[in-house]
């Protein structure tokens, strides 16, 4: 709804202004010529949901069937719509950041870089390799405002194209590109809340039927790929720093004996 006064549209505006960075005098194009850094990631995007829109739609003669055993002992839990829902503005706010926010332009390449080699790679396996799902619950054991959430997903997202899962790859390539920004280092609810975050999107993918647990693995395994191409000295000094922990743990215990 618009406000009616001018103060209110006023109010509004300099919000606005705020959000996107705006400086007094500073036109359009010197705005876009400021950020052009970020139109790679929303070309790419606009690219990316055009194509996976195609392979949704594109006529297929069978589809592989993703499933384990694992996936029958997981209940169904549809309180988790709420992190699979906040995947979208975790995602979105965290590439708004490190476009106007973060100084560090090499941080921010890493991030799009990382996540469009992962969702690329989604599109090329959607294409060989066509895969679907058998584990929606045909009849939900509760009915309530999560269940109607749920039942809205299933709707708009269908059960085909699952493998890797990109909820679980982006938003493992998000929290890392947060864990490793500099600007963050000393920001450590900023990194813990990403962490527990991140943890939960992962856990609603399963819990919500959406995703077999060969799709987590597969998309943890692809953010482990993009983790040792994208951040290597951030992964050899996570390695260097595991293996002087367990080698003074053993000698501690060397000695203890």
């Amino acid at each position: 709804m618009l406000c009616e006064d001018s103060s209110g549209i006023m109010a509004i505006s300099q919000h606005a202004t705020t959000l996107v960075h705006f400086k007094e005098g500073e036109t359009l194009l010197e705005f876009c010529r400021k950020y052009k850094h970020g139109f790679i990631i929303l070309i790419y995007s606009a690219v990316y949901l055009l194509l996976f829109f195609y392979l949704e739609r594109l006529p297929v003669h069978g589809y592989h069937v993703i499933h384990t055993v694992f996936d029958d002992m997981i209940p169904f839990c549809e309180v988790f719509i709420i992190p699979y829902l906040l995947w979208f503005p975790y995602m979105i706010v965290t590439v708004m950041y490190f476009i106007f926010w973060n100084k560090n332009k090499r941080e921010y390449y890493q991030l799009i870089f990382n996540m469009m080699m992962g969702m690329t790679l989604f599109l090329i396996v959607s294409y060989l390799y066509p895969n679907v799902l058998h584990l929606r619950p045909e009849e939900f054991p509760r009915e309530n405002l999560f269940t109607d959430l749920v039942r809205w997903l299933y709707r708009t997202d269908t059960s085909t194209n699952v493998l890797p899962s990109i909820h679980v790859f982006n938003s493992l390539a998000i929290h890392m590109s947060l864990a490793s920004c500099e600007a963050l280092k000393d920001r450590k609810l900023v990194r813990r809340g990403s962490l527990v975050l991140t943890a939960l999107i992962i856990m609603s993918t399963m819990l919500l039927k959406q995703h077999s647990v060969i799709d987590v693995c597969m998309g943890a395994t692809l953010a482990l790929f993009g983790y040792l191409v994208f951040y290597p000295q951030r992964a050899l000094e996570t390695w260097d720093e595991s293996a002087y922990t367990a080698w003074r743990k053993a000698k501690h215990r060397h000695y203890k004996l």
